[in-house]
């Protein structure tokens, strides 16, 4: 029965970092180690949230099962080899666990959260609250309850909500805008819990099956991670990285978020709160890289089916967008949401994302080395593709000496950027690799010009006598942590001396023992932003990571790398950023991290294989 209960007081924020993630391929919901789910959009990716309590605790909405009392120890895992989570509390008085996971089967397409609670040791009084916050808690809901009380439907005005609906196998109460429920399990006792869209093809949730889902539901994962080939230098740590990836990439559209979350900062109180719930085409070299790697063909042909579209449908010119829906689409006009506090008070919150109005020019080279890629090892070149590329290709031609806004998508003016320079190098060069190893027809003559002509620019333009490095933008004093990506894109080669004093120029401006900040925020224009403040890059760490490894430094590199595991989260995950207290910042968590952390791993494999660093 459910007794009398009133919603319970608001929490504190927890730590970015406290969070594990469950999904169904097509969205993603963070669930702390105190049992809430406090992010979930639905029913994709890109969808408005209706659970956001990690962005105000008040308004955001949440979903949470815990025990009554609070004097209890929490602890979260994985279940071996699976994306399916177990929240665990422990007290003297006994054990409960809560395991959580979207069905991957039977009911897939239904988008089901499943929660089921179960009384390992003793008797245990527990709570459930669920109060959903419609369209980024925007809209008004109502909860409406079935006769038998074992059913909540929720509902709102706003028409980018659809209805909803908490099924369970224990009595709740619909209370405004939600639902609760106070109920004890005796030992070996367990309840069910399932968040689902109340669409009219929607069946209802079979409690009958709850195990039976659960349990092929943890297979699909042990059988999909058990194709990997991986099987070289910190395998658990690869392991859980494609895990991650995995529930980033979009079963229906074979595309990859850059992360699930919008709005968490890169620094508590600061203003860049921004929206990864996109496609960045800057990922593709790299996610298609670490896909063939670990063997995973067919998801990085269905990465590239998707990327393809893209410059396929690109503009007349050959020009693409930075960034696109999952979908495909470019709809992401960005929106303040100031009814929103923010995690721990950073504002604005903001949804879409502006940087898709940038020129960044380094987007062609990950691009077409990712395509490049593909047609050596799982994706061969059409005519008509190649047809299309072409016109991407010369738009490189005609476009690489302009000004841009450059990887970290700065928001104070445009600049010649080293890696904006390189990463056009790169898209010419993978062209004319690809030109030669297919036979296909092209002005070579023309493409390896301009390749050339970006070689000699990037060494006499971008290559500072004075502190002895490659810099950050043509005239700079600084260096950049994208420029650790020179060597490994094959552009010099990882002993050269001018790369190697740039690597140590590198350790000297933006390495503090295993942190690694992307640039010197104190001299950079923000335009208003301020970024003294920001954590370091934890993708920049692995990075520096591999530069040692390819360098033949291994044993440093291993020894960075262990401690940039230590980093990870208590389920191994990491978001955009650290800061020196080793809390997470940013959106979590980041593919962007988890790609370079496979990308470092196979790097340190080889060297400690091969007595050659390059």
């Amino acid at each position: 029965m459910v007794r009398s209960y009133e919603r319970c007081a608001t929490q504190e924020y927890p730590p970015i970092e406290s969070y594990g993630i469950v999904g169904n391929l097509e969205t993603v919901a963070l669930i702390g180690h105190n049992g809430s789910v406090d992010f979930y959009c639905y029913p994709s990716f890109d969808s408005p949230s209706v659970f956001a309590r990690l962005l105000d605790r008040e308004k955001g909405g949440y979903f949470q099962i815990r025990p009554e009392e609070n004097d209890w120890t929490e602890r979260q895992m994985y279940l071996p080899d699976t994306n399916v989570l177990v929240t665990r509390f422990l007290s003297m008085r006994g054990i409960l666990e809560i395991i959580d996971f979207m069905p991957l089967t039977w009911d897939s397409s239904q988008h089901r959260l499943v929660r089921i609670v179960k009384s390992i040791h003793g008797d245990i009084d527990v709570v459930m609250e669920c109060f959903p916050a419609f369209d980024y808690a925007r809209a008004i809901t109502r909860s409406i309850q079935d006769r038998d009380r074992r059913s909540v439907r929720f509902e709102s005005d706003g028409d980018r909500s659809r209805p909803a609906r908490l099924h369970s196998d224990v009595d709740m109460e619909a209370r405004a805008g939600g639902a609760v429920a106070r109920f004890t399990l005796r030992e070996d006792q367990q309840a069910v819990f399932a968040y689902y869209c109340d669409d009219t093809e929607n069946e209802p949730f079979r409690f009958e099956r709850a195990e039976e889902s659960l349990h092929e539901t943890a297979q699909f994962w042990r059988e999909w991670i058990g194709r990997m080939a991986y099987r070289g230098f910190a395998l658990n740590h690869v392991k859980r990285s494609a895990l991650a990836l995995k529930l980033l990439i979009s079963r229906r559209h074979g595309s990859m978020v850059a992360a699930p979350t919008f709005g968490l900062p890169e620094s508590i109180g600061g203003a860049r709160n921004w929206d990864y719930r996109y496609c960045w085409i800057r990922d593709s070299a790299f996610t298609v890289h670490a896909l063939l790697k670990l063997g995973f063909r067919d998801e990085a042909s269905r990465y590239i089916e998707w990327i393809s579209r893209r410059y396929e449908r690109s503009a007349a010119d050959g020009s693409l967008d930075v960034m696109y829906r999952v979908d495909g689409g470019d709809d992401l006009e960005e929106v303040l949401l100031d009814h929103l506090e923010g995690y721990k008070g950073s504002r604005p919150v903001r949804v879409g994302n502006a940087a898709n109005e940038q020129l960044q020019l380094d987007i062609y080279g990950e691009l077409i080395d990712s395509i490049y890629l593909a047609h050596k090892y799982s994706s061969p070149m059409s005519y008509d593709g190649w047809q299309q590329l072409r016109r991407t290709v010369e738009y490189v031609c005609e476009n690489w000496e302009r000004p841009d806004e450059g990887i970290w998508e700065f928001r104070g003016g445009v600049r010649h950027f080293l890696h904006s320079r390189l990463m056009c190098w790169v898209a010419l060069d993978r062209a004319l690799n690809l030109a030669n190893i297919a036979s296909l027809p092209a002005p070579v003559d023309r493409w390896r010009g301009e390749r050339d002509r970006i070689f000699r620019s990037i060494h006499e333009e971008f290559w500072n006598p004075d502190i002895g490095a490659f810099v950050q933008y043509r005239g700079a004093k600084n260096v950049d942590a994208s420029v650790l990506l020179m060597p490994m894109v094959k552009f010099i080669s990882p002993i050269d001396p001018r790369w190697l004093a740039t690597m140590d120029a590198v350790r000297k401006q933006l390495v503090v023992d295993a942190f690694v900040h992307r640039y010197d925020g104190t001299a950079v224009d923000f335009e208003g932003l301020d970024g003294s403040d920001e954590g370091s890059f934890t993708m920049c760490s692995f990075w520096y990571c591999e530069c040692l490894a390819r360098s033949g430094q291994v044993d440093k590199a291993r020894l960075l790398f262990e401690k940039m595991t230590g980093y990870a989260n208590h389920v191994g995950l990491y978001a955009e950023e650290l800061g020196f207290d080793a809390r997470h910042l940013g959106n979590f968590p980041q593919a962007f991290t988890h790609l370079a952390l496979i990308s470092a791993a196979a790097a340190i494999d080889r060297a400690m294989t091969d007595p050659l660093p390059f």
